[in-house]
């Protein structure tokens, strides 16, 4: 939608996907938070599987479905937008500016997380929509952040998709990110926290 409204505008196409991404975060974290602890990112599950607060056994359950989910997400898309179901993406992202930002982008996204269930949990879907909104400005890469939405993106040749072959580049870089924000946040709070995002 962002992408048809804006007229080649590519700011305005930006910001038509900002918005409705931050604000469905919220939405959807509100309503799966009791249900799933909101697991909807693959980092995410991991980082909490590594700290011992998710069996590794649901983690991966979770990382299954995650992938799953969001490929039929894209094909949803497609649909509604009367696109080809079917299609890879031509947009390049690759270069060291862009996994930088991956990288910064999950490394803040786990951090807001964290610090958010240590010390402020009901406010976690509302700070984690904020930075996603926030970090599609601040990224060179418009922080993809997660490697379920990496690998989707890269079947919608739209505004907001990858080129197959810069996707692993992605998700090497949203790992470090991950790593990186594990052992920072288990430095910075000496605490663990239940496994959800409410």
């Amino acid at each position: 939608m962002g992408q048809k409204l804006a007229g080649g505008n590519v700011a305005l196409a930006l910001l038509g996907n900002t918005l409705p991404t931050g604000a469905i975060l919220v939405v959807l974290i509100l309503i799966f938070g009791p249900v799933s602890g909101a697991h909807f990112n693959p980092v995410v599950s991991a980082a909490f599987a590594s700290r011992g607060e998710l069996p590794w056994s649901e983690a991966a359950a979770y990382i299954a479905v995650q992938i799953v989910g969001a490929i039929l997400g894209a094909w949803l898309a497609h649909l509604m937008f009367e696109l080809p179901l079917l299609q890879l993406s031509t947009t390049g992202r690759t270069g060291a500016g862009q996994w930088l930002a991956e990288a910064v982008a999950t490394f803040g996204l786990l951090l807001t997380i964290f610090g958010c269930i240590t010390g402020a949990s009901a406010a976690t879907p509302y700070a984690v929509g904020l930075y996603i909104t926030a970090a599609y400005w601040f990224t060179a890469s418009t922080s993809f952040a997660n490697p379920a939405v990496t690998l989707a993106r890269a079947l919608s040749d739209t505004f907001a998709g990858i080129s197959p072959g810069d996707v692993p580049g992605f998700i090497v870089a949203q790992a470090i990110g991950a790593l990186a924000a594990v052992l920072f946040a288990n430095w910075m709070w000496h605490t663990k926290s239940a496994p959800s995002l409410r």
